[in-house]
Order: structure tokens, then C-alpha cells, then sequence
């Protein structure tokens, strides 16, 4: 049965190598400027991949040391982790699918609305207890300093195709009809909107719009976009995995079988 172990052995190692796009798609999540002001699934993501990791490395040693118990062992949390990870692929894809930008007149950039968003998302940063740390960590954040260092004219500013974060954090809604001083500094009008995020804008440059619900809502657009790009990475990651175990099983009972075939013709003989 040598060739078949080390078949086997060669197939989960390529479980090993899939786990990387898993574990960079978790540790990218973490790391991002905006996103590491969030803690929400990037753990598991990383755990999961680190998961899979030494599990295919269990069918590696098993695979080539002719470890039956440990291919056994490899197959059945293989199986579990498989059913993670598309579990997780699908929670991400559910709870992301809602949510887009609105135009507004003579603006280039999008503005978005906190209920267009998926409930589970929205209870992230409704709560203050959460928001008060994410929206202390975004204001040390360069993400609204360097548009004053980017946009110097109302035109440019209001022709910028600027990122959800901005476009919700930066700056007053459109609908609240504040003037222009700069990027991040608005004269408020007379008759204030009585909507409650024209109340909330300031332009304290700690501030600004933090507290607003447009922020809240800038900020689980950006989260949607790069947690659709991750998903996208575990997707291919998990059809890797799913065909990489068919094969992996089907090499395992070709192994046993051709073991089974050549005790009997020992004992025949």
C-alpha cells in the first residue's frame, strides 16, 4: 500500500495549502485601517483556517506513515471543518447581501442609510456600549484628516468618488443642506433639519460625524464590501476542500481495499 499512502499523503497536503487563503483572508479583515476598529468574525476565520491547517497536516503524517487510526482521525474533523466553513461562507454571503448606497443630486459619492442593512449588522453598532469604542477608533484613523489634504474646492470634493466610511463619517448627510468650508468643516444652515444626524455633526475634528447613524452605516458598507471579497476566497477555498476530501476518501478506500486484496492472497498462498 505505499503508493496509495503516499497519494494520500500528497492530497492532504493540499488541504495544508488551502487553509492559507483562509487564514490571509481572517488575518486581512484584522488588519485593515477601518476593520480593526470592528471585532466581529475575524477570529474565527483565522481559527477555522489554523484549524484546517493542522488537521491536513494530521492526513499528511497519517497519509505518509501509513497511520490508519490518524486518517481516520483526519477524515472525520475534515468533514466537521468542511461544514464550518460552508456554514460561514453562507452567513457571510446572508448577512451582507443588504445594503447599498443612495446618489444624491450633484454628488458623485454614495450615501447610505443604517436600515438598509441586515439586522445582525445593524445590532453590531446600534448598541453604545459598541459603538463608543469603534467610533473612538475610527477618529484616530487617517481616514478623514487626508481629505483635507486631497480635496481643496467644493467642486472636487463634491465630484470625489469618496469611500462609504468617508461619505458617512467625514461629513454632514446632503439632505441636511450644510455650506461648504472644507472636506471636514461645514457651516451649519439657519433652520436645522430635525433630523437627528444634521444634529449630530460637529466640527470638532474628533468628532465630526461619528455619532451620526450615517457613519454607522458608512462604516457596515465598507464591511460588507471586504467581507464579500474575503467570502469570496473562502468560497474557493472550501470547493477546494470538498473536492480535495472526495479524492482524498475515495484514495483511502482504494488503499484498504487493495490491503485488504493482497492479506488475502498472502493467506491464499
Amino acid at each position: 500500500m505505499p503508493l496509495s499512502n503516499n497519494v494520500i499523503g500528497c492530497i492532504n497536503f493540499i488541504s495544508v495549502l488551502l487553509s492559507v487563503p483562509v487564514i490571509g483572508a481572517g488575518i486581512w479583515l484584522a488588519t485593515g485601517e477601518v476593520n480593526s476598529c470592528v471585532k466581529l468574525l475575524q477570529w474565527p476565520v483565522i481559527i477555522l483556517g489554523i484549524l484546517i491547517l493542522l488537521v491536513g497536516l494530521a492526513g499528511f503524517i497519517g497519509g505518509f506513515w501509513r497511520i490508519t487510526w490518524l486518517l481516520i482521525v483526519y477524515l472525520i474533523a475534515m468533514l466537521v471543518l468542511i461544514a464550518l466553513l460552508g456554514i460561514l461562507v453562507g452567513f457571510i454571503y446572508m448577512v451582507t447581501i443588504k445594503g447599498s448606497g443612495h446618489p444624491e443630486p450633484s454628488r458623485a459619492y454614495l450615501e447610505y442609510s443604517l436600515q438598509d442593512f441586515s439586522g445582525y449588522l445593524r445590532r453590531r453598532v446600534q448598541r453604545s456600549y459598541k459603538w463608543d469604542r469603534i467610533r473612538t477608533c475610527l477618529s484616530t484613523t487617517s481616514v478623514c484628516p487626508q481629505l483635507n489634504q486631497t480635496y481643496t474646492s467644493a467642486l472636487d470634493f463634491f465630484n470625489a468618488h469618496l469611500s462609504p466610511i468617508q461619505s458617512g463619517c467625514c461629513k454632514p448627510p446632503t439632505k441636511c443642506g450644510f455650506t461648504y468650508v472644507n472636506p471636514t468643516y461645514w457651516i451649519s444652515p439657519i433652520d436645522m433639519n430635525a433630523d437627528m444626524d444634521c444634529l449630530q455633526w460637529s466640527n470638532d475634528q474628533n468628532a465630526l460625524c461619528y455619532a451620526c447613524d450615517s457613519c454607522k452605516a458608512g462604516l457596515l458598507q465598507n464591511l460588507k464590501v471586504d467581507w464579500l471579497k474575503a467570502d469570496i476566497f473562502l468560497l474557493l477555498a472550501l470547493i477546494g476542500l470538498i473536492i480535495v476530501y472526495i479524492i482524498g476518501c475515495c484514495a483511502f478506500r482504494n488503499a484498504k481495499t487493495e490491503d485488504l486484496f493482497r492479506k488475502y492472497r498472502q493467506g491464499y498462498t
